[in-house]
């Protein structure tokens, strides 16, 4: 694992220590690597939840509680459904914060609308749910690990953004 995902998770769970925050992950494209960049990190059952690895449509709908219209209307791969699985999770989880990502890793599944290597993150909180689009141009290691990357800071910037 790359030390750059275990770095940002030492720092996240700092900061979410001293704040007493909560996190649970919603993933797709990354199949975990999140939680797993945060379980690298002794003391991670100190905010850490739970997880939960929602690869197929189905998963998304019945666990995560996103909506079967949604999920026709803009597909897996969006930013509606980034929303809603961070949303769901956040909400069945009870947590402070909860990031989701959803995209094509690759080598297969890319389309002209959704080419490989595009991802989109989401953090939900009390606030106003915060989605980033990434296009990257890796490898599926290298996609899988860039989005980790980006949850793992969206979800740092979040817990310093709570005010103490």
């Amino acid at each position: 694992m790359a030390e750059r995902l275990v770095e940002l998770a030492r720092q996240l769970q700092d900061v979410c220590l001293a704040r007493r925050l909560t996190v649970a992950t919603a993933e797709s494209c990354t199949g975990g690597l999140v939680a797993h960049a945060i379980t690298e990190v002794s003391g991670a059952s100190g905010y850490l939840v739970g997880g939960v690895v929602a690869y197929s449509d189905a998963v998304k709908r019945d666990v995560l509680g996103v909506p079967a219209a949604m999920l026709l209307a803009h597909g897996a791969v969006s930013a509606q459904v980034a929303v809603a699985m961070a949303e769901g999770v956040r909400a069945r989880m009870g947590t402070s914060l909860a990031v989701a990502v959803t995209g094509v890793a690759g080598p297969l599944g890319g389309t002209d609308a959704k080419p490989v290597g595009l991802v989109y993150v989401a953090v939900a909180s009390n606030g106003i749910p915060e989605v980033r689009r990434h296009q990257w141009p890796g490898d599926r290691s290298a996609n899988k690990e860039l989005s980790a990357a980006v949850a793992l800071e969206l979800l740092l910037a979040h817990a310093l953004a709570v005010t103490a």
